[in-house]
């Protein structure tokens, strides 16, 4: 009993082992190739987004604080009570 339990998983060692060597045929490219750079947030539907400077998030930054969204959501959304 037990040697033929053993000699089954062995056949299935076998079997998944080879299934997870075989490798897969690279992708064909037809058409025009999109490339993105691992890790990189893509907006939606592609439309391009320019980086912002530091003065331009800092100028954010005092905007949120003069006309209350920074106190909102400090009192919602961040709140811990």
């Amino acid at each position: 009993m037990k040697t033929s339990m053993i000699a089954l998983a062995f056949a299935g060692l076998l079997a998944t082992g080879s299934a997870f060597a075989a490798q897969s045929a690279p992708p064909t490219q037809t058409g025009q190739t999109n490339i993105q750079v691992a890790g990189q947030w893509v907006p939606p539907y592609g439309q391009a987004v320019a980086p912002k400077t530091r003065a331009q998030v800092y100028q954010e930054l005092v905007h949120a604080e003069q006309d209350g969204q920074l106190a909102y959501l400090n009192s919602t959304l961040y709140s811990h009570g």
